[in-house]
């Protein structure tokens, strides 16, 4: 598999994939080290909703087998408040919260926006110059999550290109699909997966989304993408990702 195509799921403690994904009997201490040789990436969502110690995130890092990657979901706190310019502190608290214990583990950062997140153009431009480019010396991407249809627009995506980040692109009913194709980094969060299919997406989709990975990655030599597996019917998300990765071998 193209080492810059990487292929996971949201998080690795979910009860259902105890019965469809992770083996009989195994220790739920050990179901990162499980996940991590089946998955090349895992997008953190714990994150989001808690402050993590240095010290989780070196145990992470020492579970996982070299070239894996973790996507680091940045906390609610910077990104769910009316006026984001003010966001500075509580960003400056989750960077410096030890997500530079992964090291090379250390994959973009995810910034998630509330659906109900209008684009303000002023407001939104003095967020993205709060993020900083590096942590304890290694640097930094940054990925934005927006889910409102005013971000659909090319003042959006220029504004995001000249800050230097990425916009997800999702495959989902509910959030608008916006496609950066000037992008060096393509981050998809794919989200309908259907509980009657046993991988999740049918094997056609699955095929369509490994020839556009293929083809994302061939348009040059620093193109990378990170595609995860997520809501929808997470029960299978496991089972989708392993499809893609084999699709990719």
């Amino acid at each position: 598999m193209n080492h810059r195509i990487r292929v996971g799921v949201g998080g690795w403690t979910y009860e259902p994939w105890r019965d469809n994904f992770y083996p009989k009997g195994l220790p739920h201490s050990r179901e990162l080290e499980y996940a991590s040789r089946q998955l090349t990436a895992i997008e953190v969502n714990g994150t989001y909703y808690s402050t993590m110690k240095p010290t989780t995130f070196a145990s992470w890092r020492d579970q996982t087998p070299e070239g894996f990657v973790f996507c680091v979901k940045a906390n609610r706190f910077a990104t769910n408040r009316k006026v984001l310019a003010g966001a500075g502190e509580s960003i400056a608290r989750f960077v410096a919260s030890g997500i530079a214990e992964l090291q090379d583990k250390l994959g973009p950062i995810l910034w998630q926006f509330m659906p109900t997140k209008r684009f303000d153009a002023a407001d939104f431009e003095a967020f993205l110059k709060l993020l900083p480019r590096e942590a304890a010396g290694r640097p930094l991407r940054h990925v934005l999550d927006v889910r409102h249809e005013s971000f659909a627009c090319e003042e959006y995506l220029d504004l995001a290109r000249r800050n230097g980040c990425t916009t997800v692109h999702t495959d989902s009913d509910k959030f608008p699909n916006i496609a950066d194709a000037a992008s060096e980094l393509a981050y998809l969060r794919l989200m309908r997966s259907e509980a009657a299919c046993p991988t999740g997406y049918a094997h056609p989709l699955l095929d369509q989304w490994a020839q556009g990975c293929r083809a994302w990655v061939g348009k040059g030599p620093q193109r990378e993408v990170f595609a995860f597996f997520i809501n929808g019917a997470k029960e299978r998300a496991p089972a989708a990702a392993v499809e893609l990765i084999r699709r990719l071998a």
